[in-house]
């Protein structure tokens, strides 16, 4: 298995840094009842947390089901978090709740899969280098070669993985060797390969996909000449989780833009590529920021 670490520089604590090391969040679903808010409110307080957002959502006052995100600040949160993994699962436990915990300084570590395209990709790694998606990318694997120069200026790890006469199986074994216990979310940016059930079974993280908006309506090559010869007014993006059903997984983030007669198809394109970015940058983050919860091929999305 290939292990990566990534490069960090020494950067003094401030009082900042400090309140993000000690802050939380959980995520919490299951069966609607009442009393769920309280319960779990004072379960933090006794633990000596002080909440600093709450989001909630129920799909019906009557037998409908809850959601939560909860972040909250805990001094000490390290060496708390054992007995504090355990009073929630307790609590859970008794009401019914699934629940994750995830400390907000522990980045999300991103691998991302490309092509020939680079708009999303260049686009997230400016992001990370900006500061703004939560997440560290620990490397790049694409199936052409074209890109390696420009991601390398990020300090990225860059891997190309080329299908050689067909044989899709083996391209996969190679990214599993990669991926495997060395990141916490996989994104293809514009990776024009099909992703197998099998990989998506064995990778083990959640695996994030943007697609233009045509589907079904204009499937295969071209679909931008498609929509302009079809008149389309509006193109747009989805940015969705990766299942074994093609581009039917559970939707985080879509958004449109409006277009005329008197675009072009290459125009088409170019604002094209602009929402697919910030779709995909937008989910991303989200995620990262365990903003998103999924429910069977739903999401409820506290953004």
């Amino acid at each position: 298995m290939t292990t990566l670490s990534p490069t960090t520089a020494s950067i003094p604590a401030s009082s900042s840094a400090r309140a993000h090391d000690n802050t939380a969040r959980l995520l919490v679903q299951g069966n609607d009842r009442p009393g769920i808010v309280s319960e779990l409110s004072t379960l933090l307080t006794t633990q000596g947390a002080n909440i600093i957002s709450l989001d909630q959502y129920s799909t019906d006052p009557q037998r409908g089901l809850f959601f939560q995100r909860t972040e909250f600040y805990l001094d000490g949160l390290s060496a708390a978090l054992p007995d504090l993994e355990a009073a929630i699962s307790q609590t859970c436990e008794r009401l019914g709740l699934t629940w994750t915990l995830s400390v907000a300084s522990r980045r999300k570590r991103v691998a991302i899969l490309a092509s020939k395209t680079d708009h999303c990709l260049l686009d997230l790694l400016w992001r990370q280098r900006r500061g703004q998606i939560d997440m560290d990318v620990e490397m790049v694997i694409d199936n052409h070669p074209d890109l390696a120069s420009q991601v390398r200026e990020f300090g990225v790890p860059y891997f190309h993985v080329p299908v050689v006469d067909g044989d899709k199986k083996a391209v996969e074994a190679r990214h599993l060797e990669l991926l495997q216990g060395n990141v916490d979310l996989v994104v293809l940016a514009r990776y024009m390969q099909i992703i197998s059930d099998d990989f998506l079974q064995q990778v083990g993280v959640p695996v994030i996909n943007i697609h233009h908006s045509f589907l079904p309506a204009f499937i295969g090559a071209g679909p931008y000449q498609k929509a302009k010869d079809r008149g389309v007014k509006l193109i747009g993006a989805t940015a969705h989780y990766v299942t074994k059903d093609l581009d039917e997984g559970p939707i985080i983030e879509q958004d449109v833009v409006r277009v005329g007669h008197s675009h072009t198809t290459n125009e088409l394109v170019q604002r094209g590529a602009d929402v697919e970015r910030a779709v995909l940058s937008r989910a991303v983050a989200w995620h990262c920021e365990d903003r998103v919860m999924r429910h069977g091929n739903s999401t409820v999305v506290f953004a």
